[in-house]
């Protein structure tokens, strides 16, 4: 496309760049041989729409080229569907029509390569980790450390709401209001509990789309959770308050990891 940069797709956690030809997942360039991002690409370009197997021999080889069309294509098609871990049986994104050719179902948001997400500057880094500064593990790895924080929230809750009456002495001693610090507590945890039911679920189900959806709620339980830190010191009556400032101190520090968790289970595929 003469004269500008081309043209950036967007569906999912997926994001096709017509100038670079890359695709990439969540920031993460996925390996796609060209022949494979064209055909991505001519389905991109007419979402929900059908395009015939025909019009994409002759965009892929034109006349007069001699290959086994259907195989070359059918090829293209398999790799594309496994590095956005789709499925012929029951597709997200490319569904197969019989005699005629294939239809790319996702929704599909176009933008200009001036919209689209660019490197950090080497002065604009954040506390936040970039996908590609991420080691790679094993998927297994990945998920067991995602349902372990899951479940240490989940004692902070439900440890905090069996024993209320003392938590309510502590707030009196301490000089707080226990009325609103009591209301701030059972909201929060009233909230949370399913938030976390509903992570260790999507990672036992293998949920494709819990980093984008992780993504969205991250900045309200980043609040929430960093609320949470505090909680070693609802055990002060168990422990000193050295000791309960030593455990919240990684406290503050585990939503950023477990973001970071969160996107290692985005490129599970690879790093398994």
């Amino acid at each position: 496309m003469p004269g500008n940069r081309g043209r950036v797709f967007r569906f999912g956690v997926f994001e096709a760049s017509e100038a670079t030809g890359e695709l990439r997942k969540l920031g993460i360039r996925i390996k796609l041989r060209a022949q494979s991002f064209q055909v991505l690409l001519m389905l991109l370009e007419r979402p929900a729409e059908v395009v015939p197997r025909d019009e994409m021999r002759q965009r892929l080889w034109g006349d007069g080229t001699f290959v086994d069309f259907d195989h070359g294509l059918n090829t293209a098609v398999n790799k594309i569907r496994d590095v956005l871990d789709d499925s012929a049986a029951t597709p997200r994104y490319i569904e197969t029509i019989p005699g005629k050719g294939y239809r790319f179902i996702a929704p599909v948001e176009q933008v200009s390569p001036e919209d689209a997400p660019q490197p950090p500057a080497a002065g604009s880094r954040t506390i936040l980790t970039a996908p590609a500064e991420l080691p790679v593990i094993p998927a297994r790895r990945v998920r067991t450390l995602l349902v372990l924080v899951q479940l240490m929230y989940l004692s902070f809750y439900l440890g905090a709401l069996a024993n209320l009456a003392e938590i309510h002495d502590i707030f009196i001693e301490s000089g707080l209001p226990p009325s609103t610090f009591m209301t701030v507590l059972v909201g929060t945890a009233a909230v949370l509990i399913p938030v976390r039911l509903y992570l260790l679920t999507a990672v036992a189900l293998n949920f494709h789309q819990l980093p984008a959806k992780f993504g969205m709620m991250f900045p309200a339980l980043l609040v929430l959770d960093l609320s949470w830190a505090a909680a070693p010191f609802l055990l002060i009556h168990h422990i000193s308050s050295g000791f309960a400032l030593g455990l919240s101190i990684p406290l503050v520090y585990l939503p950023f990891a477990q973001r970071s968790l969160v996107l290692m289970y985005a490129r599970k595929q690879d790093a398994g």
